[in-house]
Formats: structure tokens, sequence, C-alpha cells
């Protein structure tokens, strides 16, 4: 098992994490469900020991949609950490932690489609993607996310 900054909540108790909004020539953005879930969201991920914020959204990109950093373009980032609270009935019973604190990266797909690829971890994330329209994912994401993904998007709109 990896050691993993994700599971050393901050003093206020949110993990850290990053997000990744990935868009098209179309500026669409890539949203995948999650596996064995019915929730869609927009790639992210703890933060492992030594990495650096941008090093762990490469890695991320990489294990959930099988993007290597020569298939994007880093545009921007969000300058501060987001933050929401996990519900508790999403925690696990011993859970030490509030929620996530979150870095948004947004990146530009150089790559052709077919690049993406789901299985590139021994228990892939997602099982489906689809390029949607920008602002689709805050109507559409989990409800206790839908505040950051408003902000993360308003911040890196203008990076488009």
């Amino acid at each position: 098992m990896r050691s993993s900054l994700q599971d050393a909540p901050d003093a206020d108790g949110y993990r850290p994490n990053v997000g990744i909004v990935l868009f098209n020539g179309s500026r669409q953005v890539l949203w995948a469900r999650r596996s064995r879930h019915d929730g869609w969201q927009f790639p992210q991920g703890g933060i492992e020991h030594g990495e650096t914020l941008e090093q762990a959204a490469f890695r991320e990109l990489y294990e959930e949609v099988g993007l290597k950093p020569e298939n994007v373009e880093l545009i921007g980032r969000t300058q501060n950490w987001l933050r929401y609270d996990v519900p508790g009935n999403l925690r696990s019973r011993n859970a030490e932690f509030r929620g996530q604190k979150q870095v948004w990266f947004l990146m530009r797909m150089l790559a052709e489609d077919g690049q993406i690829s789901l299985d590139h971890s021994p228990s892939p994330e997602f099982d489906r993607w689809q390029w949607v329209d920008y602002w689709l994912p805050p109507k559409k994401v989990v409800s206790f996310k839908r505040t950051v993904y408003e902000k993360a998007l308003s911040e890196l709109e203008p990076m488009l």
C-alpha cells in the first residue's frame, strides 16, 4: 500500500487532494462515472508523500484516465485550497477526517480520445466517461461537492 497524504488530514480535518478539469478542442470537459456507483465526477485524488501538487495531478490523471503528461497541456490551477465536507454517513466509522481540501488543475487534451483508458490501476475509479458542457458538472455532481465545483470552474474559466 502506498503512503498517502490523503489519509493524513490537516488540523481542521481536511485531507489534501487534487482535482482535474480536462477540456477538449470544443471546450467540453471530461466527466466520468465512478465504478460501482451511479455518481459522475471529475478525476481527483490524494497526494502521496513527497509529491508536489502538480505531480499528484499528473499521477491521478494517468491512474484514472490513462493520460500521460505529454497527452495534455497544463493551463493553470486554482490559487487556494477549496474545501468540502463529506457527509458522516459516507465516511467510514473510524474516519478521522471531515472532508477534502483540493487544488484544481485545468488541462487541455492534446491526445486523441482513443488514448483515454480507465484501467490503469488495480481498482479502476471510473467505468465510463464522456465530454460534456463546461457548466454541466456542478449541476449533476453529488450535492456536497457542488460548491467546490462551482468555485473551481469559475476560477479556471478565464484560462480556457
